[in-house]
């Protein structure tokens, strides 16, 4: 359940963050580290603040974009520091553990943390199901990349020792896609769209960022996905005649 947990970084910059979050996640028992675009590979700093986690860094995925990263995944969280131009479904970090053991019994969960400097940007956030914010001091609330993932990752494995404790994991009803077929179904609904003259092509964006945080918020399950894209299936067939 836990390794089914991936901690992404986004673009970091300083090999010493890398270090310093593989030891955070290892104290916690969390080892799936991935590293979108790293700007420096980890190298002698990591190792020597990984403190021991040296493994987690060995084995850290390394690929070059963000789709890569949470490809396969059925929940994506992202932090965000700040409130953006348009708010997203959010999470309390407790509420993001318990979520993430909850999914990561059936696949992979991502926990995805942004840049030391700008964090992640609004594309990114776009395609995350929620965002999670950490409560700080509002007077001071400069925390650095591997204090952010040891507070998450702290309340992942509290929520994984009370289901070990309980015994019985609380199962979703029904499974939710992935987010390689949300993104599939984001592209067809677009076409769709932009076919049926609903939405302009020089400026899709703005009714589909919208559209995009609706289906964030409704969290349609696999079956309910399906009728949405034969619906649009439909649509595309009568819009031939």
């Amino acid at each position: 359940m836990l390794h089914n947990i991936r901690i992404i970084l986004v673009e970091t910059s300083h090999t010493g963050n890398m270090g310093s979050t593989a030891r955070a996640m290892k104290t916690m028992g969390l080892t799936n580290l991935y590293l979108v675009k790293p700007l420096v590979k980890p190298d002698s700093q990591a190792i020597a603040l990984a403190a021991g986690a040296s493994d987690v860094i060995g084995n850290a995925t390394i690929v070059d974009t963000f789709d890569d990263a949470i490809a396969g995944c059925s929940l994506v969280v992202g932090t965000s520091a700040r409130s953006r131009t348009l708010p997203w479904p959010m999470l309390e970090p407790r509420e993001c553990g318990v979520r993430a053991i909850q999914e990561g019994s059936q696949g992979p969960v991502a926990l995805v943390f942004g840049r030391e400097r700008v964090g992640l940007t609004n594309d990114e956030l776009q395609k995350c199901h929620y965002h999670v914010a950490i409560p700080a001091n509002p007077d001071y609330s400069s925390l650095n990349l591997a204090m952010a993932v040891q507070i998450l990752a702290y309340e992942v494995r509290v929520a994984y020792l009370d289901h070990q404790q309980e015994g019985v994991l609380p199962q979703e009803e029904a499974p939710y896609p992935l987010v390689d077929d949300l993104e599939r179904f984001y592209q067809h609904l677009e076409q769709t769209l932009l076919r049926t003259g609903f939405i302009r092509a020089a400026h899709p964006g703005q009714v589909m960022n919208r559209l995009r945080r609706l289906f964030a918020r409704a969290r349609p399950e696999t079956q309910e996905l399906n009728i949405l894209r034969g619906m649009l299936t439909s649509i595309e067939k009568q819009d031939k005649h």
